[in-house]
């Protein structure tokens, strides 16, 4: 009967040494059994630093963010301007430098299955041009988010070009420089002139209210010579 009930108790004995022997085990394997899992399970980790020439780092880093591939990996920067982004599987990721204040260019890196990086700058309309960057990357900021568009201001362009004052000048340039384009010292332009200016006043010398006149007249009588009340 004794031995029976001291069954129990030694079967818990023996659990609670087997508990406390495992938890001792993974106190000495620590991180390092997670930096190996991590190594032999593909995953790497994407470091760099962003820079934004002429301004502290303290004065932008807090609203910055890194996406790698969208939001696919997210990292944020330290105080410094560096980042890591940790966890991240071998292949080829776009990283950009996300703030609403200033602007970087996307960089690509290629990880490759050993671990070895490549970057280089990403070019959406020559996708075929390859411009190495270092790694660890140096992201710099190309200046800061224009968001307004800048209010045209009046000059003597849009003066000029304005199609009323167009229609004023042309004709004036043309009443000046046509004479100095044309030869008339020209003698068979002379002669032309000339000749339409004798036929002009052969054609009748007389007013323009005289033809006017005479136009009214034969209108007034042809309706009298076709009635015959009037000899024409």
């Amino acid at each position: 009967m004794w031995h029976r009930e001291r069954i129990p108790l030694l079967l818990a004995f023996v659990q609670s040494v087997l508990v406390v022997g495992w938890c001792f085990t993974e106190m000495e394997a620590g991180p390092g059994a997670a930096m190996s899992t991590q190594t032999n399970g593909d995953r790497f980790k994407i470091e760099g630093r962003a820079i934004v020439p002429g301004v502290k780092t303290q004065d932008w880093v807090s609203t910055a963010r890194v996406l790698v591939d969208g939001e696919e990996h997210v990292g944020f920067l330290r105080t410094d301007g560096s980042f890591a982004v940790n966890d991240v599987p071998s292949g080829s990721y776009v990283v950009e430098v996300v703030t609403p204040t200033y602007r970087f260019d996307p960089v690509r890196v290629d990880i490759t299955s050993k671990g070895k990086m490549r970057a280089r700058l990403v070019n959406y309309i020559k996708t075929s041009e390859v411009i190495r960057q270092p790694y660890p990357l140096q992201i710099r900021s190309s200046g800061p988010h224009s968001y307004f568009m800048k209010r045209e201001t009046w000059g003597w362009t849009d003066f000029l070009m304005n199609p009323m004052v167009m229609m004023m000048v042309l004709p004036l340039l043309i009443i000046v420089l046509l004479p100095k384009v044309v030869n008339t010292n020209d003698p068979e332009m002379r002669k032309e002139m000339e000749g339409s200016i004798k036929r002009k006043k052969k054609g009748g010398g007389k007013s323009i209210q005289q033809q006017l006149g005479a136009r009214e007249g034969g209108t007034e009588r042809a309706p009298a010579c076709i009635s015959g009340l009037l000899s024409c």
